[in-house]
């Protein structure tokens, strides 16, 4: 039986149909998390970092993906790009230059897990980091941000001064 999430929206709350096991309170956070994104701003990091967090939180591999901006930084799309293994996924900025064409965003925040928890930045992170900005400034869209997502916390490269 699919479970269905049902809010609200005079009080904000949500209900089911039915008992809920460990992972369907997983999956309804990931829901929760997904839906409010559209709604998120992201001048906030600690905000975007909790989203983020719950994003990734059931990930046993490394997760690459984006969020697609409006130039107003509107979330267009949150996207997972590459899939890897437990310390590494391959990320081809041609691939996230024509998914931000393909979308019309003005605006990037990429993020990735780090399956182990630890969210240190590897010279790997900075280094497709400042590829992957490179290209997108060829088409003029920003990154505005790179998180790396541990189970316990978050790094942002634009708080380190890593951009």
């Amino acid at each position: 039986m699919q479970t269905k999430f049902i809010l609200n929206e005079k009080t904000g709350n949500y209900s089911v149909n039915r008992v809920l096991s460990k992972e369907d309170i997983m999956a309804m956070a990931f829901h929760i998390a997904e839906e409010s994104m559209s709604n998120l701003s992201f001048t906030s990091a600690h905000a975007t970092s909790d989203h983020l967090r719950a994003m990734l939180m059931n990930e046993t591999r490394e997760v690459f993906g984006c969020l697609f901006m409006d130039s107003q930084h509107g979330l267009i799309k949150a996207e997972n790009l590459f899939f890897g293994t437990i310390n590494s996924a391959a990320v081809y900025p041609r691939e996230i230059v024509k998914r931000s064409l393909e979308l019309g965003a003005a605006a990037l925040i990429l993020y990735h897990n780090h399956p182990s928890g630890h969210t240190e930045p590897s010279r790997a992170d900075v280094d497709i980091t400042q590829r992957v900005k490179q290209a997108l400034n060829l088409i003029d869209v920003k990154i505005l941000d790179h998180f790396v997502v541990g189970k316990k916390g978050t790094t942002s490269f634009a708080e380190r001064g890593i951009l």
